[in-house]
């Protein structure tokens, strides 16, 4: 790909310990993204860089090996490697829409951001995990209540940093190394929640961009189960811990503190009544948790060191990319159409699938490893959870619903649907 005016090269840093699958996953993702000029850094242990240079591309990533269960300083050997003007991370369990990078990217004409950070969809691909917020020195999130789908450049006010999601961000990469990157501090939790913090302390501003969209499954990992039941809190309370001796006044931590463990006991009392832990768990994992934080509280942090540039230079992702492509139709055609979209993949297009039956069943979107968006669902079923319970709805016109609902984050062209729908779609404006 040739870069275009105006848009800066990129380096998309993905880090990745013990999930080699999913990290093949983001990977196939990654590898379509509609961006002129982008490169690839890959953090992870021995079995995550073999799959991944096991891709028909893995000999066109830079691949990093690091084994420490440290997400910061991770993060930082990305950067390290990364020879992009601006570096944005995602994590090895997300996968991005086709536009995110297209997205993500145009906030930076501006000279004066020097961070970005798009929207989060959880595991139902629909509902929103994460959308625009701000967060002080306690740590907590305040819902900033955005509307519209235009980027927002936001100046942090007093005592308050724009907030940007770990799965969904990116930098300056200037800006980000002068800075030391992330603080190796925060080995698991509040890392990029403390570099926005010091982001908004030297005055810099952030981008919100709605339509930068990752879809994030919260994947298993030594803290939480594929389910998001915690095994162990110790790295969370430590993290927390430093977080506070860094940005919260002292006078202000204990209670801070003490409403932050409430908050976390109810959160593993509802598992526990959910069948998921047990009444012994829930003491354990709260040990856990005060101990981290009385081991935080001797942790060292300080002065981080400016991070080094690439000697390597940008190394542009270069996949032979078709165009993209809609395949639609009934659930009772559903094995017909996934294999057309596994084929229309192995040839480099980008199939976008709509399979709808005759229920009221909720919709879902997930990324399919073969290379394909997919979406089922209902008629007469939400897709947005905010709709009325039941609506009915002729399929043509459930489609262009759909269409247009996903149209601008993954950057499909209204030619790609049928011209009796084109024409139904102008007839109605």
């Amino acid at each position: 790909m040739s870069q275009s005016a105006g848009q800066p090269t990129i380096s998309v840093v993905v880090v990745s310990r013990r999930r080699p699958e999913a990290l093949r996953r983001a990977l196939v993702g990654i590898s379509q993204l509609r961006y002129p000029a982008f490169e690839v850094v890959v953090v992870a242990d021995a079995a995550g860089l073999a799959a991944a240079k096991d891709l028909p591309f893995g000999d066109q990533l830079k691949t990093v090996e690091y084994e420490t269960p440290n997400i910061s300083a991770a993060r930082n050997r990305g950067i390290a490697h990364a020879a992009g003007e601006v570096v944005a991370f995602i994590d090895d369990d997300g996968v991005p829409e086709t536009g995110w990078l297209h997205h993500l990217a145009a906030p930076f004409a501006k000279p004066e951001v020097a961070a970005a950070g798009g929207y989060v969809r959880g595991r139902n691909g629909i509902s929103f995990q994460w959308q625009a917020q701000s967060v002080d020195g306690t740590g907590d999130g305040l819902p900033l209540g955005l509307s519209g789908e235009e980027p927002v450049v936001l100046t942090p006010s007093n005592g308050r940093a724009i907030k940007t999601e770990g799965t969904n961000m990116a930098f300056r990469r200037d800006v980000l190394a002068q800075m030391g990157g992330f603080d190796p501090a925060y080995q698991y939790y509040l890392d990029e929640t403390d570099l926005n913090i010091r982001l908004a302390a030297a005055g810099h501003k952030t981008a919100i961009v709605p339509r930068a969209e990752v879809h994030h499954g919260y994947a298993e990992n030594r803290q939480r189960t594929a389910d998001r039941v915690p095994r162990d809190l110790s790295e969370i309370g430590a993290s927390k811990a430093i977080f506070l001796r860094k940005h919260c006044p002292e006078e202000k931590r204990e209670d801070v503190w003490k409403a932050f463990c409430q908050g976390q006991r109810r959160r593993l009392v509802h598992h526990m009544v959910a069948g998921n832990i047990m009444p012994g768990d829930v003491r354990r994992l709260m040990r856990g948790l005060q101990q981290g934080y009385a081991e935080g509280l001797t942790r060292s942090f300080g002065q981080l060191p400016e991070l080094t540039r690439a000697s390597d230079g940008f190394a542009p992702l270069n996949v032979p990319m078709g165009p993209q492509v809609v395949i639609y139709g009934r659930y009772w055609r559903r094995k017909a159409m996934l294999g057309e979209a596994r084929q229309a993949a192995k040839e480099g297009k980008l199939p976008s699938v709509f399979i709808f039956s005759r229920t009221g069943l909720f919709h879902s979107v997930r990324f399919d490893p073969a290379g394909f968006w997919l979406q089922r669902g209902g008629l007469f079923g939400r897709s947005d959870r905010r709709q009325s319970l039941f609506r009915i709805h002729g399929f043509g016109a459930r489609l262009r619903q759909e269409f247009q609902r996903v149209a601008a984050q993954r950057l499909l062209l209204e030619t790609l649907l049928p011209k009796r729908l084109r024409a139904k779609q102008h007839a109605q404006r």
